[in-house]
Parts: C-alpha cells; sequence; structure tokens
C-alpha cells in the first residue's frame, strides 16, 4: 500500500511538468503551418510574404522544411530558457513534432540560426549557416534572415533556386504615400495658382 501511495506521488508531481512541456507556441503553430511569426512587433508584410513564398519555392523543390522565426523569450512560450539557443531549440522542436513532422526544421533567432531533421541534427546543411549574420531583434530584419537561410540550406541540399520576386511590404506602401503626397501637393499648387488669377482678374 505505502508503495502505490508513492507510486501515485511521483506521478502527481510529474503532471505539471509534462504540462509545462507542452507550452511551446511553435510546436502547435507549426503541425499545419510552415512559418511561425513572433508575437509583439509585427514585421514588415513584405517581407512575410518572401518568406513564405521561399518555403512554398524549398519545399517543391524537394527541401522539406518548416521555419520558426523567434525573437524575444515570449516566442518560446514555457522553454524561454532556449532563447538565444537556436540549434538546442532546433532539436527541442524538432521532437515536438516528430509524431507530426520529421523533416528539415529551421530556427531563426536574434543571434543566428539553428537546423534539425525529426529531431536530430544534420550537421552537413547546419554547416551552410555558419557564414549568415545574425539577424538582430528587429521582427522584419529576422524575417529577412530566414529566407537567407533557407535559400542557402536548400543550395547546399541539391535544390538551389533564386529568391523569388514578391509585391507589397513597406517599399511598396512608402512609393504610395509620397505618389499620394505629391498629387497633394499639385492640387494645392494649382489651387493656388487659379487663386491668384482670379484676384488678378479682379484687379
Amino acid at each position: 500500500m505505502r508503495s502505490l501511495l508513492l507510486a501515485c506521488a511521483v506521478v502527481s508531481l510529474a503532471l505539471p511538468a509534462a504540462a509545462l512541456a507542452d507550452g511551446d507556441p511553435a510546436s502547435d503553430f507549426l503541425i499545419t503551418q510552415t512559418v511561425f511569426l513572433p508575437y509583439g512587433k509585427q514585421p514588415d508584410a513584405g517581407a512575410v510574404k518572401e518568406l513564405q513564398e521561399i518555403v512554398r519555392e524549398a519545399n517543391a523543390r524537394g527541401l522539406k522544411i518548416r521555419v520558426a522565426v523567434i525573437a524575444q523569450p515570449a516566442d518560446l512560450g514555457t522553454v524561454f530558457q532556449l532563447f538565444k539557443k537556436p540549434q538546442r531549440y532546433a532539436r527541442f522542436l524538432g521532437q515536438e513534432l516528430v509524431f507530426v513532422y520529421r523533416d528539415g526544421l529551421l530556427i531563426a533567432m536574434p543571434n543566428g540560426y539553428g537546423y534539425s531533421e525529426g529531431g536530430a541534427a544534420n550537421p552537413k546543411l547546419a554547416r551552410s549557416l555558419y557564414g549568415l549574420p545574425a539577424p538582430g531583434t528587429d521582427p522584419t530584419k529576422l524575417v529577412n534572415g530566414a529566407g537567407d537561410a533557407v535559400l542557402r540550406l536548400a543550395k547546399s541540399a541539391g535544390h538551389p533556386f533564386p529568391r523569388p520576386k514578391v509585391s507589397g511590404g513597406s517599399e511598396n506602401r512608402d512609393r504610395i504615400v509620397i505618389a499620394a503626397a505629391a498629387a497633394v501637393t499639385l492640387v494645392l499648387l494649382g489651387a493656388a495658382a487659379l487663386l491668384r488669377r482670379g484676384r488678378r482678374a479682379r484687379a
């Protein structure tokens, strides 16, 4: 009886730990999606669209891959202690997904990148990421860096392809704002010129 009570106590103590181990947001999201984005400040929409297209193209060409972009500890949920440890997190997240996904997994963090396959390291492909600069904490730069990393991995795996051209994002929005401002300025200048002509005519 005492042994049974002891076993029950051990199981009850283990339950909270098991529950906490499932507190990783990316492990839930990447079951059905190919790209996990950070919380908080959102990256540029054009950069996100480009990364999604790069991942889609990589998968179509033979590099099966999913990507988690991690900008802050909160993006890791209860495993926040793995922040800035991209290779360790790549293996951890790969093991979390192994029952539904066993192919390539890229992690982009402010200090660099990690890569795993089915929760195990692939040193050959991971080495192709060593020369990439750390993207830093800016979410858009993180997303752009993740795209660069996928292109490097695809090339190293024998499935190279050029960066896709994707419209949208801050550059296009800036052009629209500038064009709108120029149009307003022209309208105001035209109105001022008509007003001056009217005054001269009355004089």
